[in-house]
């Protein structure tokens, strides 16, 4: 009978990279508490119409990418593709929008049905951000400077590139859209096949095309500023002045659009040329009319969502990860017989209750003090203690150094081991 295995594109984290993943995300949640940003946590499925209304139904998301059943009751569920409706959903149902401002964060898995490679997977993790009741530029700059703090304290400041750009109001954006519409009616037939799909049903997607031949149609395409009303354009210029005066440089893009249908105004995606094809880490923007176009009173919204598989790998392709994060434990407790493991269980509680941090690992399993010694220098610990029979008669403890040959193990008694065992720390 052949073994089960995962389901492709849905990948198990095994415990020598979860240390990574813990990592980084204790870095994106203490400089979110610097800001003073608070946890919501959804769940990950919700009814399909959610996605539908907000994301857009002729969107490739909701067309050809979404995990979508029935359940028992014949109701349609989808599993959640990205966090930003949910969240919406989540805040609007327990009365946090109308008349408050709310700075939340959330983190977990999302849901796409995609052909998988590195960096994207069917079942992968993201930590967002989403910010309501706040209308002007001074959001939309403090969550970019949030996550360009981010990226200086993880190493990657120099390795991304901040792309901006605004897609204006509804109506701005409808007057473009016509404009677009009939400029690509005139060489409908050189457009590739998605952008021809897209043509009448999401036109501005086109923009974002990754087809070369497409994009060069696109350079005699109508310039979205010229259809751009004034209050977006000041809203646009008001985040670049503050983007300026914090010394945070940027790249304008105007072809940024995003894949969503609700965003409005700012648009923002941090990319890297260090991972190929998969170069954006980070993206999100304004998305003003969407708690409105599910059913809440009008709201203004800003937020963004970055992929946590894509930042491991951009932060192990530039070896960023700390050498600790290979050191699983301080100390490894060995004891040789039945009356010595007794006594090295209790030391080492008490071991832990003075020394709360200390990463203390006890033999278990048996084996010779040979196999044990084996053992306490595979777990990557710094000292080893010994508790043996003559050291057990005497109410003593050896340390032992396992990194540093040249250094004298010592023997100290029990009431003294915690002192000791922080000397080496």
């Amino acid at each position: 009978m052949s073994s089960i295995q995962a389901i492709r594109g849905m990948n198990d984290i095994l415990p020598t990279e979860s240390k990574r993943w813990q990592f980084l995300e204790s870095t994106v949640k203490s400089v979110l508490d610097q800001y003073g940003y608070k946890e919501i946590r959804m769940p990950v499925v919700e009814v399909t119409q959610l996605f539908k209304r907000s994301i857009g139904e002729v969107t490739d998301i909701v067309e050809k990418e979404m995990y979508t059943f029935d359940d028992r009751n014949g109701d349609s569920l989808t599993l959640r593709p990205e966090g930003t409706a949910g969240c919406v959903r989540a805040a609007q149902q327990h009365g946090l929008l109308h008349n408050q401002i709310q700075r939340l964060w959330y983190q977990g898995p999302m849901f796409r049905y995609e052909k998988p490679q590195k960096g994207r997977y069917r079942q992968f993790y993201q930590i967002g951000v989403e910010t309501f009741g706040m209308a002007s530029s001074d959001i939309d700059a403090e969550i970019i400077l949030l996550t360009a703090r981010l990226w200086k304290k993880l190493g990657l400041l120099d390795s991304v590139t901040l792309e901006l750009n605004t897609l204006g109001s509804s109506e701005a954006r409808g007057r473009y859209r016509k404009a677009l519409v009939d400029y690509m009616e005139g060489v409908k037939d050189q457009l590739d096949e998605d952008s021809q799909r897209r043509l009448y049903s999401n036109p501005m997607r086109i923009l974002d095309s990754k087809n070369q031949d497409t994009q060069k149609l696109l350079d005699k395409a109508p310039n979205f500023e010229d259809f751009l009303d004034d209050e977006s354009s000041e809203h646009f210029s008001d985040l670049k002045s503050r983007l300026e005066a914090a010394g945070v440089s940027y790249k304008l893009n105007p072809r940024l659009v995003r894949g969503l249908d609700y965003y409005c105004k700012t648009v923002f995606e941090w990319t890297t040329d260090k991972l190929g094809a998969q170069g954006t880490v980070c993206a999100g923007g304004r998305y003003d009319g969407l708690v409105e176009q599910l059913g809440g009173k009008s709201t203004p919204a800003v937020g963004f969502a970055m992929g946590i598989e894509r930042l491991l790998l951009l932060l192990e392709t530039l070896e960023l990860f700390p050498e600790e994060l290979n050191q699983t434990v301080d100390a490894f407790f060995v004891a040789a017989g039945m009356e010595e493991e007794l006594k090295a269980q209790v030391l080492c509680e008490q071991l832990r209750d003075s020394l709360p941090n200390l990463r203390l690992q006890m033999n278990c399993g048996g084996g010779s003090f040979k196999s044990q010694m084996k053992k306490a220098d595979k777990s990557g610990a710094k000292v080893a203690l010994v508790l043996g029979s003559n050291e057990m008669a005497e109410g003593k403890v050896v340390v032992k150094d396992l990194r540093n040959s040249d250094q004298e193990q010592q023997t100290v008694v029990f009431d003294e081991l915690a002192q000791a065992i922080s000397n080496y720390l």
